[in-house]
């Protein structure tokens, strides 16, 4: 790898990544590409940086993404372009099919012409929600539940068609969910922390007792980049951090972290095909040295105590017109009844 074209990399876990490569991998040409959606954000990056480049653009534009990789002289390309968040896929469905399907399918076809390395960035979301004590592996049967997911699942197919079919150098990681730094505030961790610090109600969905596996987001970014410096080409890696804990085992971590009290959890109605349970093996990776560095408690407080030490980051996107219109949407009835 010399050159490579980062999708999304100003996103969440893309500007997570992007850091851990400036600060780790001096040799590396990195140019990112973004949409700069709601979720994404320039100040997520460095403002400048010799080894950087930010490009402003649409991963289903084929023409740019053409340009990009023969003006810029990519040799690899990680996506992490998506839409991301389940509860926005259900209000919005087809933007994600737009994204996370066509998007990947156009970047999968210039990596064929131009016989690059291109790595997908995925989610457990996938496998759907898991019975019994069972850890999702990598060749389990795909079940999606949500039109995220779908959308995931069939970026997935394709990159798996592409290394099939025309020898592609591929590679999938699969994440669990994802907490830290830069995440955007529609996301459980964000939300609810800066909720408390506002001593506004956490409206959390039904019984509040979904298993997660809460994966911190650096740990994510060590287990995608030793899948692209050791991982086998063709092959799927669940990244996670290989146990998980219920939603309210969060909250109460969450709460404690910013010392605000239990009377702040609010049970209300739960989320359409909302999954009970998610949770990988993470051994495939582990077999490459890999290993994570957080367990979910330790994710979850550190990425809360990040927000309570960072208003600045987050009060104007809660103060923003468009995250109250989304809040309104998403919560306001639901928060008018109880459960």
């Amino acid at each position: 790898m010399k050159t490579l074209l980062i999708t999304g990399g100003c996103g969440f876990i893309g500007a997570n990544f992007v850091r851990l490569l400036l600060e780790t991998r001096p040799n590396l040409k990195l140019v990112v590409l973004d949409k700069m959606t709601y979720a994404a954000r320039r100040d997520n990056l460095p403002e400048q940086h010799p080894n950087l480049e930010v490009v402003i653009g649409d991963i289903a534009n084929l023409e740019l993404m053409r340009h990009l990789v023969t003006s810029q002289q990519v040799d690899t390309i990680v996506n992490f372009a998506a839409e991301t968040h389940v509860d926005q896929s259900i209000l919005n469905p087809f933007v994600f099919s737009q994204t996370n399907v066509i998007g990947t399918h156009v970047l999968l076809e210039v990596a064929r012409e131009h016989k690059l390395r291109f790595h997908q960035i995925s989610t457990d979301e996938v496998y759907g929600t898991i019975e019994g004590d069972h850890h999702s592996l990598e060749s389990d049967i795909l079940a999606p539940r949500s039109p995220y997911s779908a959308s995931k699942a069939a970026g997935d197919q394709l990159v798996q068609s592409y290394f099939v079919t025309y020898g592609l150098q591929t590679t999938i990681t699969r994440g669990s969910n994802n907490v830290g730094a830069y995440q955007f505030l529609e996301k459980v961790v964000p939300l609810f922390t800066t909720n408390a610090m506002l001593d506004l109600p956490l409206p959390v969905y039904g019984d509040g007792l979904q298993m997660r596996d809460y994966t911190h987001v650096s740990d994510h970014c060590t287990g995608i980049l030793t899948v692209l410096e050791r991982g086998t080409i063709g092959e799927i890696y669940n990244v996670g951090a290989g146990q998980e804990i219920t939603n309210m085992a969060m909250l109460e971590v969450l709460l404690e972290t910013v010392g605000k009290p239990r009377s702040l959890i609010r049970h209300v109605t739960d989320r359409a095909g909302h999954d009970r349970r998610y949770s990988v093996s993470v051994k495939k990776l582990e077999a490459l040295g890999w290993k994570a560095q957080y367990q979910p408690k330790e994710a979850v407080a550190a990425a809360a105590k990040w927000y309570f030490e960072h208003p600045e980051y987050w009060q104007p996107v809660r103060e923003s017109s468009s995250f109250q219109a989304y809040y309104n949407r998403q919560y306001a009835k639901r928060l008018e009844v109880k459960v």
